[in-house]
């Protein structure tokens, strides 16, 4: 909570009331999107004169996130394998191609060695990503017409 005294701000941008109904001894004054209250007004009654105690501004802030939710917003997403299935329709040389069209910094090397996996052993994986992508990589490899899956990367097998 901020607390400061409002002696230079232009008593126009200030709104005030009644902070506790039909009670004019204490007052809740606004001043943008702050709520400045007023501690009891000294004097007021009989005299009808008085001051204002030092006004408090209450700033409302966001709720600070749990150090749980923090931890859990800095975990990445699960893994997924793109994995290439061997078909008996598609050249090896285009294989390869596809493969460095639509994975990402993917070396003619690696394209190679991945084909030459998925054509001796039936399956390859392609490369290890979030979900998005993996579902996204698999789409593009069935667009260029080679047989593909995603599966969680936790899973056992390749």
């Amino acid at each position: 909570m901020e607390t400061a005294i409002l002696g230079r701000i232009p008593l126009s941008q200030l709104v005030s009331r009644p902070s506790i109904p039909g009670d004019k001894n204490h007052l809740q004054i606004q001043w943008g999107s702050h709520n400045v209250m007023a501690l009891p007004i000294a004097g007021m009654g009989k005299s009808g004169g008085g001051l204002l105690d030092r006004p408090v501004i209450e700033k409302i802030t966001p709720a600070r996130e749990s150090e749980f939710n923090l931890r859990k917003s800095r975990e990445k997403p699960p893994s997924y394998r793109v994995m290439l299935h061997n078909d008996d329709h598609n050249r090896r040389e285009y294989v390869v191609q596809v493969l460095m069209k639509v994975i990402p910094g993917m070396t003619i090397d690696n394209a190679v060695n991945i084909m030459q996996e998925a054509h001796h052993n039936g399956l390859s994986v392609v490369i290890v990503c979030p979900q998005v992508d993996a579902e996204e990589h698999c789409m593009q490899l069935r667009g260029n017409g080679l047989s593909s899956s995603i599966e969680p990367a936790s899973s056992p097998g390749c």
